[in-house]
């Protein structure tokens, strides 16, 4: 069985590594795409260097140089499970048409999908925590393990593109390279022609770009190419790319871009804060206050969507017993350090009503409290103090080993008999 290929240790970030890609997009300035990438593959990163490739429109392109620079490179498809039947098909085309050697599809973590999306509906949502679980997870260990990756991006495609340079260099001191950052339109489809290279199946019925077939529609004539890309909302990248001024998405660092901990990581929240606009027969991932839950009950049991619910100080979590079942996830809203009525209502969820879902708790969450959340059945904490992120990332919360308010019938308070205690 062939040894996995160990994980990438980037140099150290300074100005002279920064001064070598600038040098590097100087001497390749124009279009000799293919000059690019073989400078990329012989020179700069030999045997470092990854191929993604979404199979798309315009893949064929990139994937051709592949095929003359060297087949066996390694490429990647990010098989989200959610790709037209038409990509799929795409790309078996290519790898026979090509003769590409090497490969590889990667799927999203089964355990993230069945948490995050168990439905599958969670892009109508929230198509950013999509995309985080679908494509940038699963891409990350794969881009740590390389010195450098290809990307078939170009100017023309969007306006935040239009500044992409042939190499870039991330904040994490790896090298990303563009060898069709200056094609144009007609460049594209002009090689595709020179070089009798198979259209993607979609493309002819007007498919521009294209992605996972859900946030993926036709482009009209005279509209940016992926204007069919997350039509109608604020969204332009997956989060997968990241530009050196920035403006397309940030660095593929997941501790910083995220603020629920769970399971021993920050990772990617499916659920956003509720809204008053909200309707309460369609909402669907948001934790859903207490009192507009019971104002609308009878609409949010109806409601097919997955529910949360938030708790603050004040609210009678007895009010909701009979309907806890209903909610994936319930939040409860520490306001202040010193306010300790969200913990009675965690042990109550758990002792006295064995709620099984996730418990979370949002607002003021330190350090110093984690360990009593915890305690008390707290399984996901909402983090954006910098000390206490820093302190889960590193695994050094302070410790609690003496308690005079003990938790279920196993904690023994100090200065008691145990033996006298009761099981009530």
């Amino acid at each position: 069985m062939a040894q996995p290929k160990p994980v990438h240790v980037p140099a150290a970030h300074d100005k002279l590594r920064a001064l070598g890609i600038v040098s590097l997009n100087g001497m390749f300035d124009e279009m000799d795409a293919v000059g690019v990438l073989r400078l990329a593959a012989t020179e700069v990163l030999p045997g470092d260097l990854a191929i993604v490739s979404s199979f798309g429109a315009d893949s064929a392109v990139l994937l051709h140089l592949v095929a003359q620079v060297d087949p066996s490179l390694p490429v990647y498809f990010l098989e989200t499970g959610k790709h037209f039947q038409e990509t799929l098909d795409y790309v078996e085309t290519l790898k026979g048409h090509l003769g590409l050697l090497n490969v590889h599809a990667i799927h999203p973590n089964e355990q993230d999908v069945k948490r995050f999306d168990p439905h599958g509906t969670l892009w109508e949502t929230d198509p950013d925590s999509c995309c985080h679980i679908r494509k940038t997870e699963p891409l990350e260990p794969i881009t740590e393990q390389y010195g450098g990756w290809v990307t078939g991006r170009k100017r023309f495609q969007t306006k935040e593109r239009g500044v992409l340079p042939h190499f870039e260099l991330t904040s994490d001191d790896r090298i990303k390279v563009n060898p069709l950052a200056y094609f144009t339109d007609a460049d594209v489809n002009q090689y595709k022609i020179d070089h009798g290279l198979p259209e993607h199946p979609l493309f002819s019925k007007g498919y521009k770009s294209i992605g996972c077939a859900p946030c993926t529609s036709v482009v009209a004539d005279g509209e940016d190419p992926r204007a069919g890309r997350w039509r109608g909302l604020n969204k332009k990248e997956c989060g997968i790319h990241f530009d050196f001024n920035g403006a397309i998405a940030s660095p593929m660092t997941a501790a910083t871009r995220h603020t629920l901990w769970k399971d021993g990581a920050f990772i990617a929240d499916p659920f956003h804060e509720w809204e008053e606009t909200f309707a309460p027969a369609s909402a669907s991932y948001t934790h859903v206050p207490v009192a507009v839950f019971l104002a609308n009950r009878d609409a949010f049991l109806a409601n097919p969507h997955p529910l949360g619910l938030l708790v603050v100080p004040g609210d009678k979590i007895e009010d909701v017993a009979d309907d806890l079942g209903r909610f994936a996830s319930i939040a409860i809203r520490f306001p202040a350090f010193t306010d300790g009525r969200g913990y009675s209502t965690a042990r109550l969820l758990r002792e006295r009503y064995k709620f099984a879902n996730e418990i979370r708790a949002v607002g003021d969450v330190l350090q110093d409290q984690i360990p009593l959340m915890r305690r008390c059945g707290v399984s996901a904490l909402v983090v954006t103090h910098e000390p206490t992120r820093a302190a889960l990332v590193e695994n050094r919360l302070p410790e609690v080993a003496l308690f005079y308010q003990p938790v279920g019938v196993t904690e023994v308070p100090v200065g008691t008999r145990p033996f006298l205690r009761r099981v009530s």
